[in-house]
């Protein structure tokens, strides 16, 4: 049974949680916020390079050159501004993951007290039941356990599959950047 002074322990925990997730969300929204204005910055600057460089184009062969120089940054930046997002939206997301964690474990070790306490003070004859309460608890935790395993290697596979999908566009745009420069020479 809970005492009164162990229900508002765990509100105040509550509350102290709410505010570090809240916390830690504003923080991720201001890390996207600053790199969507350095982002936005810089392309301003580059639109205005580029434009300038336009106005001093004399034939085609001159823009497809200029237009093929800027293929290749742009979608390096491009997988430069994914990664950047990606980074921000996992650090973000593994704060959440953490604090769950450490709530999971914290009400596994709390309800494992309950069921210890169960247990010991059961009437005699019903060790039966109290076995499979605490089988089932076991199965619980083991069950837990298996989903956490399998959301983690979820997410490295995720991981590894945008850093090959990033590489990959890379190397694309670099062999058409190459191809284009070779088409206007």
């Amino acid at each position: 049974m809970l005492t009164a002074d162990q229900v508002l322990d765990q509100q105040k925990n509550l509350q102290a949680s709410l505010f570090g997730l809240t916390a830690k969300a504003f923080e991720g929204y201001e890390k996207l916020v600053e790199l969507n204005l350095q982002v936005a910055k810089t392309a301003l600057g580059e639109a205005a390079e580029t434009a300038q460089q336009a106005i001093t184009v004399k034939d085609p062969q001159e823009l497809w050159a200029l237009q093929a120089s800027l293929l290749q940054p742009t979608a390096e930046k491009a997988v430069a501004y994914s990664r950047h997002l990606y980074d921000i939206a996992s650090s973000t997301s593994s704060e959440f993951v953490k604090l769950a964690e450490s709530q999971v474990a914290d009400a596994q070790v709390k309800f494992g007290a309950v069921v210890d306490n169960a247990t010991k003070n059961a009437p005699a004859g019903t060790e039966n039941a109290v076995a499979l309460v605490k089988s089932a608890v076991a199965a619980a935790n083991n069950a837990y356990e298996s989903l956490h395993k399998a959301a983690k290697q979820a997410s490295e596979i995720a991981e590894t599959n945008f850093n090959a999908v990033t590489n990959t566009a890379v190397k694309a745009t670099q062999n058409a950047t190459r191809t284009a420069k070779r088409a206007t020479a």
